[in-house]
């Protein structure tokens, strides 16, 4: 019995020094992901199309409320919260097939990727994060067409094709978020709020670095080389400047 037991304990020692060493090596393999790093400047220019319409005479926002003097104008201004509404994408020449699924949380408001680029075939969940219902729907989308979602009720959609694709809320009309179907997306990220970030491509090779703001890409395309799968592309001393101060793009 003694020996029966030594056996069966070291074929159990050796199983789990396998599983050990296996996921060592997944581990090793993935912290061996080429990163490219870099930053975004110019964001404080990007106007939210919401805002835009919002301050239209013809939407009838009206407010009566005067500027403090006590504020300065700088602080006044509005600008994105980057985090949320840019989207920094590695792009690649050929195709690179869908990703996986990607979770949107809708709470607050408003969805925590403002856009958001995948290539198409690429699965969307969204999850209701608030104590209230929401009601999304895609502006001519017939996959995505009106549907309650209660507090904390998910909604799988698939990103139909190339293009652009406009994501609404019948029960809270200023959420607005923007999927972009786009094939040659890899990767992507998004900037903190100093507007460094840091995205993982799978391979060495040839990208392109686009920022994306609203749907729409900002800024000029940046083409870099990645020299080696363990390779670190540090883009500080180039930055991703994504618009001016004459709001240009």
């Amino acid at each position: 019995m003694r020996r029966t037991s030594a056996g069966v304990f070291s074929r159990r020692a050796f199983g789990v020094g396998v599983t050990a060493s296996v996921a060592l090596l997944s581990l090793s393999e993935r912290a061996r992901a080429a990163q490219i790093r870099g930053r975004i400047t110019g964001h404080q220019h990007l106007l939210n199309p919401v805002w835009t319409e919002a301050r239209d005479p013809d939407s009838r926002n009206y407010t009566f409320r005067e500027p403090s003097p006590t504020v300065s104008a700088d602080v006044r201004r509005l600008y994105p919260y980057i985090p949320k509404e840019v989207c920094i994408a590695a792009l690649t020449a050929a195709n690179s097939g869908k990703m996986a699924p990607r979770t949107v949380r809708v709470a607050g408001g408003r969805t925590d990727a403002v856009t958001l680029v995948v290539p198409p075939g690429t699965a969307i969940k969204f999850q209701n994060g608030d104590p209230f219902a929401h009601r999304l729907y895609g502006i001519d989308v017939a996959t995505l067409g009106p549907s309650d979602m209660k507090p904390g009720a998910e909604r799988v959609w698939t990103v139909p094709a190339v293009g652009i694709f406009e994501v609404r809320d019948e029960l809270v009309p200023s959420l607005r978020m923007w999927i972009v179907g786009e094939p040659k997306a890899t990767a992507v990220a998004f900037p903190s709020l100093d507007g460094t970030f840091q995205i993982e491509v799978p391979d060495a090779g040839d990208y392109t670095i686009q920022a994306y703001f609203s749907g729409k890409p900002v800024g000029r395309a940046l083409p870099i080389n990645v020299a080696s799968p363990a390779a670190t592309v540090n883009l500080a001393a180039s930055p991703l400047v994504v618009a001016t101060a004459k709001g240009g793009k």
